[in-house]
């Protein structure tokens, strides 16, 4: 823990300028510049966590003065927050609102809609009132992990009274919303009344605040609040409980894709959708806590901050420690003690709802039963999410509380939020609101891999199973190229060298993939190359060339990709796949239409052909689909300006008249290919399929 102090008078100015430009007042300047300082530190904040005002003046329609509270808005992130973040709501009508008794969660987000400046603005904070209810210019709240820390030992108020003295106030934990807001007035009132203004306030089990005249007051004191937090922290004593696994435990290429389909299968059980996306922590810290004989206990207290619950639920899945290497009997006892311990949690997760749903009044609806944390002994702690990227913030968060506890731990006892108030938090209409409720794309939670992917009709290919919503994993040859690709779908795209002709190439770039979403769905086998010549004259080794690339190297993709598909549907007792898988193949239109001087290609792609069928064959009852495309002069790396002017040639037409060669008239486009290899992916009840690409060949029509 070092929170960083990251102040700067020179870009303080700049933000002014820069805002000023778009005519933005410097109050809102200092406050996105200073916001984003405090969201960009991952001690302080967290995916969309912690909130930020300023109390500042707008002008209206008729040029009227009047008093705003610019508040963080609903789907803004501190760390890339700007000005239109900080919605101006009218201030006077929310501090009105501090008269009433009580206020319902409805009528108080009703009321801060009513209030904005801008209708169209995004809904300000659930602690909007809280921020209106402070007298402060500038108000800072974040969920600092050092803070947390002290804020979750039973005897909180002692501890963080021994840290800060008169320095901040105090307030027991109220779930946010109206009433939060006033119990934090009180709290502030009832401590500046004693003689010390406070600089800040903990929310105890909560978060922490701090406020000023300045955005850099506000700042300066979060920062000094969080430090003296972390010196505190640093007069404990850490010990070790480490459990007994095994000095080269499985991997998570071998372990992962076992989880994941115990996932899948308890999905199913449940109603929801069986594709989950994974990510893996195994840093020291993750290792630290997964590995600690003591986590089944820690498991059960719950989470750093109540905010956190929606994203990794109360507790995470503890499984035992990993066996030695990566398969044979001792990773299927695994499975099956793996498959054990998540139907027991899906069991506790239903008797939680019912115990806290009859004492809410059984008016909530329950959420899936399933973990979205993992600990796995010997690996580290993995996130669960519908998404890459929302498995990746479920594991920033898991390490977060895995720092909060063991923190906790070291200078008393982690406790947090009991069981009702995590319901509580869980289950507000508010809080679930955070999430989205906006439609899944059809290829959303899929993992799809695309070799030759740095290529014309690989690059399109990755880019339109990206569109789809799917995962993806760019391999070729050239890593930059690979890179390159992978960049333009998304942010967690992966990409990596591979040489598609080496087997062992082949197996290793499949279990990084495995290892980086958790195990793979769809294989796009695209790599290929052509050898021109006519077939008496052609040079053995030409011939075998094509062969290893544009035959055996879709055997080795297929039978890597295979073995992933199989780890994730072994189901223990039998039972049928849930996850299946999918193999499509870039075959082309030369396996059933050969064209002079193009044997070694056409020959070996008629090989392909006849592989793609036998796959098929043997496959359909693993639920694993396998089809093809058949596509026909796309201008790529296969197909260059040179040999079109060939091919061109050896049919006799011109350059365009080639290209254009089909039943319609029209040049056929890499994205063509793409569009109909993400249409096969979409066809759940068809396999051995050739699915033609071509404008039109009567001799290349399949049937």
């Amino acid at each position: 823990m070092a929170v960083q102090h990251r102040w700067s008078d020179a870009a303080a100015r700049e933000a002014i300028a820069r805002y000023g430009d778009q005519g933005v007042g410097e109050d809102l300047a200092l406050r996105t510049y200073s916001a984003r300082l405090l969201g960009a530190d991952p001690e302080l904040v967290l995916h969309g966590g912690g909130n930020t005002s300023v109390k500042t003046t707008v002008h209206g329609l008729l040029g009227e003065p009047i008093r705003v509270l610019c508040v963080k808005g609903s789907g803004w992130d501190l760390g890339t927050i700007e000005p239109p973040g900080h919605p101006a709501v009218r201030l006077e009508p929310l501090q009105a609102l501090r008269a009433l008794d009580a206020l319902s969660d409805e009528a108080m987000v009703a009321a801060q809609r009513q209030n904005l400046i801008d209708p169209a603005a995004p809904n300000p904070s659930v602690e909007a009132l809280l921020h209106a209810f402070l007298p402060h210019t500038f108000v800072d709240h974040t969920h600092s992990i050092a803070l947390l820390a002290l804020a979750d030992q039973p005897d909180a108020s002692e501890v963080c009274r021994e840290v800060y003295g008169d320095r901040v106030a105090l307030v027991p934990y109220v779930m946010p919303g109206f009433a939060l807001a006033k119990a934090a007035a009180l709290a502030w009132e009832a401590a500046a009344a004693g003689g010390s203004e406070p600089e800040g306030m903990v929310l105890l089990q909560h978060g922490l605040f701090s406020f000023g005249a300045t955005a850099e007051q506000s700042y300066d004191r979060m920062i000094d609040l969080v430090r003296r937090a972390e010196e505190r922290l640093a007069r404990g004593e850490r010990s070790l409980h480490a459990v007994a696994v095994p000095e080269r435990p499985a991997p998570a290429a071998a372990v992962l894709p076992v989880l994941r389909g115990a996932l899948g299968r308890a999905a199913v059980a449940a109603g929801v959708r069986p594709h989950w996306i994974l990510a893996l922590r195994d840093t020291p810290l993750a290792r630290a806590i997964s590995d600690d004989a003591r986590l089944p206990d820690w498991s059960g207290r719950g989470v750093a901050t109540p905010d956190h619950v929606i994203r990794t639920k109360a507790r995470p899945l503890v499984l035992p420690p990993l066996p030695s290497g990566g398969d044979g009997p001792a990773l299927a006892a695994w499975g099956k003690a793996l498959e054990q311990a998540l139907e027991a949690y899906a069991a506790e997760y239903r008797a939680y709802f019912q115990r806290q749903n009859a004492a809410a009044g059984g008016v909530k609806k329950a959420l899936d039963p399933l973990p979205r944390v993992a600990a796995i002994p010997g690996l580290g702690l993995v996130g669960i999410g519908k998404s890459a990227a929302e498995a990746a913030t479920v594991a920033d968060i898991a390490e977060a509380w895995a720092q909060t506890l063991l923190a906790a731990e070291a200078i008393g006892r982690f406790a947090p939020v009991n069981e009702a108030d995590t319901f509580a938090m869980e289950y507000w209409s508010l809080e679930q609101a955070k999430l989205g409720k906006a439609a899944e794309k059809p290829l959303a939670r899929q993992v799809v891999l695309v070799t030759g992917g740095a290529g014309a009709i690989g690059a399109a290919t990755a880019r339109a199973f990206a569109a789809a919503g799917a995962e993806v994993a760019v391999l070729d040859l050239d890593r930059e190229a690979a890179e390159a690709v992978a960049a333009t779908c998304g942010k967690r795209a992966l990409a990596a060298a591979c040489d598609v002709t080496d087997p062992a190439a082949v197996r290793a770039a499949v279990a990084a993939v495995a290892a980086h979403f958790g195990g793979l769905d769809i294989v796009v086998s695209n790599a290929g190359a052509a050898w021109t010549g006519p077939m008496a004259t052609l040079a053995d080794a030409d011939l075998r060339a094509s062969f290893e690339l544009n035959f055996f190297a879709h055997q080795s993709v297929a039978q890597a990709a295979l073995a992933v598909f199989r780890a994730q549907d072994r189901p223990e007792g039998g039972g049928r796949p849930v996850l299946g898988g999918q193999l499509l193949f870039n075959v082309s239109k030369q396996a059933l239409n050969p064209g002079p001087n193009f044997g070694a290609y056409g020959i070996s792609k008629a090989a392909l052909l006849a592989l793609v069928r036998q796959y098929a064959l043997e496959e359909g009852e693993a639920a694993v689909r396998v089809n093809a495309i058949n596509a026909d002069r796309i201008r790529s790396g296969l197909l260059d300006d040179t040999m079109i002017k060939e091919r061109s040639a050896a049919r006799g037409l011109s350059e365009e008249l080639y290209m254009a060669g089909n039943l319609l008239g029209a040049e056929v486009r890499a994205s063509d290919v793409a569009d109909a290899f993400v249409a096969l992916a979409l066809m759940p009840r068809t396999t051995g399929a050739v699915l033609t690409v071509d404008g039109g060949n009567v001799a290349a029509m399949v049937r």
